[in-house]
């Protein structure tokens, strides 16, 4: 169905050449001068559109690369050409460190056949699982973090999880504005192109305004802080 191992969706064992006529690309001609169809008689068969699925990977399979299997029944043409039967086969996808949503993997001509067409590509595009922590941008892991209106005048110091596991303390001295970002050099995902190099860990921070404040704390707050 999809993707081989190659990120253009296939490799040269898949390209399909006829190295039988080498005139095959050329218009043949009758005794009139006129263009002949090489296959007079015969209706040009067309390929039937390809058959789409999404695969759903998680955050970490991306990270550390991963292989799939995914079952397909397709029909096949009995031998005599007419009649059909049901065969199963497994697809094998290796899914390369750092892939983005969206790659395509191909598998040429896995669909059904018929006595009249030729078979469909099967073509499998690679979507994110929702992540309970992370969420990506490219390469880079974003990381949402909550603080209170307090930790957000005050400074803080938080604690940063990144998708290998690994633990960092951030401490913050600065204002807090809902939706500011540090950034966490190098440890996002691998580079699709050179998967020894990682995007960033972004820390998106939000606010968490209370819904109400006593009196005594309203006056303090418009004592102290700049109009």
């Amino acid at each position: 169905m999809f993707f081989g191992r190659k990120a253009n969706g296939r490799d040269d064992e898949d390209m399909e050449v006829d190295g039988n006529d080498p005139f095959g690309s050329f218009t043949s001609f009758n005794m009139n001068g006129f263009p002949r169809d090489g296959h007079s008689g015969q209706q040009r068969r067309k390929q039937d559109p390809p058959i789409i699925h999404e695969l759903r990977v998680t955050l970490e399979e991306v990270f550390q690369g991963c292989t799939k299997k995914m079952k397909i029944s397709r029909k096949r043409l009995n031998p005599d050409g007419r009649t059909m039967r049901t065969e199963d086969k497994i697809l094998t996808i290796e899914i390369k460190r750092g892939w983005k949503e969206g790659t395509k993997i191909t598998f040429p001509r896995e669909g059904d056949e018929s006595p009249n067409t030729i078979p469909a590509d099967i073509v499998f595009v690679i979507k994110d699982k929702p992540h309970p922590h992370f969420r990506r941008e490219g390469s880079n892991i974003v990381y949402p973090v909550r603080v209170s209106l307090r930790q957000s005048l005050c400074g803080c110091s938080v604690t940063v999880s990144s998708i290998d596991g690994k633990t960092s303390h951030m401490k913050i001295t600065d204002v807090i504005k809902p939706g500011m970002r540090k950034i966490v050099a190098g440890q996002g995902l691998p580079l699709p192109k050179n998967p020894e190099q990682r995007g960033d860990l972004v820390v998106e921070f939000d606010v968490n305004f209370p819904e109400t404040l006593p009196g005594n704390a309203k006056d303090v707050l418009k004592r102290h802080l700049p109009t």
